[in-house]
């Protein structure tokens, strides 16, 4: 292999996995090669890349900057043998971050003829609520919920998912079911967004006009998971979606709230890390992904 791409390579699988050892294994490498090629590539280019701790391994400014484009350097190559190949004999990994109940009940389910289309593909799913740093965790594309921060990552649209008003028979037997927005300010509220002041904002529609509503409530969760579990438990009413809460709905064990107001849908998008043109492999994903969500 070219000396240039094996450090390319080596350098950023130490970056991705923050541990030498770790890329070692699975470059299978020793980890003394792997710690040497990296050096090497510091000092050829003349500056420090990662810094060393005998606990893990963290980037530079540098590093972050080279990572950034031997990362689009390797998409550019994948391309490149992709185009020669043919779209469907593409291979290689990809590596997709995914929230937990999103991922769980629409993400993974539409994988399955993904694969088993392009059989040389592998994927790799990190699942977790909390926005993690995409960079360093070395993911190709991430599934990302609401409205999207500012950045130079790429985007794109991949669903609308409804949303709705949720509560345990439990919870309305003992405070009782409200009928209208401004009854819910007598409710208790499960608030999903830890950093708001114990309230929530929320916007319901009917018959085209938009009512504003502050909740409030005395339980902040920051995982979906833990969103649904304690509207299960009765512990207040829930905002949730529909993918989130279609199994409960049907089996009773939550109540549909004000069915006659609307609330805006919640955007799906994928993320691309590596910027708005994504490799071949992942555009195909993307693409399948939208098509079996909107089925």
């Amino acid at each position: 292999m070219n000396n240039r791409w094996l450090e390319i390579e080596v350098f950023t699988r130490v970056a991705e996995s923050g541990s030498f050892s770790r890329a070692a294994q699975e470059l299978e490498l020793s980890q003394p090669s792997t710690s040497r090629i990296v050096t090497g590539l510091e000092a050829r280019l003349g500056v420090k890349l990662l810094l060393r701790t005998t606990r893990n391994v963290a980037l530079t400014e540098a590093g972050a900057l080279f990572l950034e484009k031997a990362r689009q350097a390797t998409a550019d190559i994948e391309d490149a043998e992709d185009a020669v190949r043919g779209i469907d004999s593409l291979r290689g990994t990809i590596r997709l971050a995914v929230p937990i109940v999103y991922g769980t009940r629409a993400i993974i389910p539409a994988l399955p003829r993904f694969l088993e289309r392009y059989p040389e593909l592998r994927v790799e799913i990190t699942m977790r609520d909390e926005r993690q740093n995409l960079v360093s965790a070395g993911v190709d594309m991430a599934i990302r919920m609401g409205t999207l921060e500012d950045s130079t990552f790429g985007a794109r649209k991949i669903a609308s998912v409804e949303r709705l008003l949720v509560a345990a028979p439990s919870y309305l037997a003992k405070r009782g079911t409200p009928r209208t927005p401004e009854e819910l300010t007598d409710h208790d509220t499960i608030l999903h967004e830890l950093g708001s002041p114990g309230k929530s904002t929320l916007v319901l529609l009917k018959e085209g006009t938009a009512q504003k509503v502050t909740l409030r409530g005395k339980l902040k969760i920051d995982a979906a998971p833990g969103v649904l579990a304690a509207a299960l438990a009765g512990l207040g009413i829930a905002n949730v979606t529909t993918i989130m809460s279609e199994q409960e709905l049907r089996e009773g064990k939550l109540v549909r709230l004000m069915s006659e107001y609307e609330l805006e849908p919640l955007k799906a998008f994928a993320v691309f890390p590596s910027g708005p043109r994504p490799s071949t492999k992942v555009q195909a994903l993307v693409t399948h992904l939208i098509s079996a969500l909107a089925n």
